[in-house]
C-alpha cells in the first residue's frame, strides 16, 4: 500500500483543530480544545524513559542513568527494582525502554532496551534483552540482539519496544550519529526498525531474510533517531516517530521492507543551517504520514484504545521534549488528518503510554509521572 506524500497541516481559526491542506508548508499544531488536564501521579523522577503496567498495579519506570523505578498505590517507593544490568550510559544512550510480554501474568518475560558496552570495541551500543521479573527482581538475562560495532557516540541510540497482535517484537535503534554510514546499508545497524521473535529468533517472513549480506532482523530502514513506537492492534499499523535535525521531525507508517530516506530525504537541515539532504520526496523511498518543521523534538508515541478520552480510539499521542506539550494527532485509515497541542506546560515529555485502567500517563523530565484526564 503506497501513501500520499507527506501531507503538512495549516491553522482553520473556525475549526477545533487541523485539516490537510497543502504540500507545501509543514505541519502546524492547533490549540488545545480538548479540556485535557493533567494531574501528578507521583514526582521525584528525573529521566523517565519508559514504563510498564503490571497485573498488580505497579508502574515500572526505567530512568535513563541505569535504575528500575517502582510507583506502588501512587507513590514513588524506596526500593528500586535489582538485577539490573550494567548499563552504558552516554549522551542520549542509557536505560531506555521496558516492555512486558504479552503473556506477563504466566510467563514473567519483560524486556528492556539499554546501551550495553558488552562485544567488542570502546564504547557500546543499542541493546534489547529479556529478563524474568518476579518479586522485583529481574533474572534469566537473555540478550536477544545487539546492534554493532560499539562506539563512543552519545547521539540517537533510539530506542523503543512494541510488540504486534502476532507476538512479534519491534525496536528501533537510530543511527548513532553516522548517517552517511549506517541508515542506508542494510549490512549496518543504526537507523533501522527491527522485527525479531519473542526469543529473539528471526521470522522467516522478515523482508530482507534472504538477501546477502543484510542483517536478517532488520524490518525497515533509511530512519535516524526513531523514539517513538507504537502498535494499533486493530489495524495492525505501525507508527513511529522520529527526530530530523533542525526541521523535519516526522511520522512514520511503517511497511516491511520499505526505504524511509534518512538521510537522502529530509525536511530539515544542518544545526548550522546548511543543507545536505538531496531532495524531499523520491521514486522508491517512502514519505512522512506528517512532518514538523520547526522541530518539536517528539519522544513517547502510543494509540488511544478505548473511551476514556471519547471519539479518540486509534488516534496517536505525541510527547514533545522541546515544546512541553503533547500533541493529540487524529488518523483516520493510514492518515492523519488533524492535530492540536494538549497537557501545554507539562514539562519535557519523554514518554506517554496508557494504563490498564484506560488514563494516558506521561513521564515528564525532572519532575515525574502525570496522568492525563478530560474535564
Amino acid at each position: 500500500m503506497r501513501r500520499k506524500l507527506a501531507q503538512p497541516i495549516v491553522l482553520i481559526a473556525a475549526m477545533n483543530m487541523l485539516a490537510c491542506q497543502s504540500h507545501s508548508q509543514p505541519s502546524e499544531i492547533a490549540p488545545n480544545n480538548s479540556a485535557i488536564q493533567y494531574q501528578e501521579v507521583a514526582s521525584g523522577l528525573t529521566n523517565p524513559w519508559g514504563m510498564a503496567f503490571l497485573p498488580n498495579g505497579d508502574i515500572l519506570v526505567t530512568e535513563k542513568e541505569g535504575e528500575i523505578r517502582i510507583i506502588r498505590n501512587g507513590k514513588l517507593i524506596d526500593q528500586k527494582v535489582e538485577g539490573v544490568p550494567e548499563v552504558y550510559v552516554r549522551g542520549q544512550g542509557g536505560l531506555l525502554d521496558i516492555e512486558l510480554h504479552p503473556d506477563f501474568e504466566n510467563n514473567h518475560w519483560i524486556y528492556l532496551s539499554y546501551g550495553s558496552k558488552e562485544g567488542s570495541g570502546s564504547g557500546g551500543n543499542t541493546t534489547i534483552a529479556r529478563f524474568t521479573y518476579i518479586d522485583e527482581r529481574l533474572s534469566n538475562k537473555q540478550v536477544l540482539y545487539k546492534a554493532t560495532p560499539n562506539t563512543t557516540g552519545g547521539n540517537h541510540w533510539g530506542s523503543r519496544l512494541a510488540f504486534d497482535s502476532q507476538g512479534y517484537l519491534y525496536f528501533s535503534v537510530g543511527d548513532r550519529g553516522k548517517r552517511n554510514e549506517n541508515p542506508q546499508d542494510l549490512s549496518r545497524d543504526g537507523g533501522k526498525i527491527y522485527r525479531i521473535r519473542d526469543d529473539g529468533s528471526i521470522p522467516a517472513d522478515n523482508p530482507f531474510q534472504d538477501r546477502n549480506g543484510a542483517k536478517k532482523a532488520i524490518y525497515s530502514y533509511g530512519h535516524r533517531n526513531p523514539q517513538g513506537l507504537a502498535i494499533d492492534l486493530n489495524t495492525n499499523n505501525i507508527w513511529e516517530h522520529e527526530h530530523g535535525p533542525q526541521g523535519g521531525d516526522e511520522i512514520n507508517l511503517i511497511q516491511p521492507g520499505k526505504n524511509y530516506g534518512w538521510p537522502i530525504l529530509s525536511y530539515g537541515i544542518n544545526y548550522d543551517g546548511t543543507s545536505f539532504a538531496e531532495d524531499t520526496a523520491r521514486v522508491g523511498m517512502e514519505n512522512p504520514v506528517i512532518y514538523w518543521v520547526p522541530s518539536i523534538a517528539p519522544c513517547g508515541l502510543t494509540v488511544v484504545k478505548g473511551d476514556k478520552y471519547p471519539g479518540w480510539a486509534g488516534d496517536l499521542v505525541v510527547g514533545s521534549l522541546k515544546f512541553s506539550y503533547l500533541v493529540h494527532a487524529k488518523v483516520e485509515g493510514d492518515r492523519i488528518v488533524a492535530q492540536e497541542k494538549i497537557a501545554e506546560g507539562i514539562g519535557r515529555v519523554r514518554n506517554v503510554e496508557q494504563g490498564p485502567d484506560g488514563f494516558l500517563y506521561v513521564g515528564v523530565e525532572g519532575k515525574g509521572l502525570f496522568r492525563l484526564v478530560m474535564q
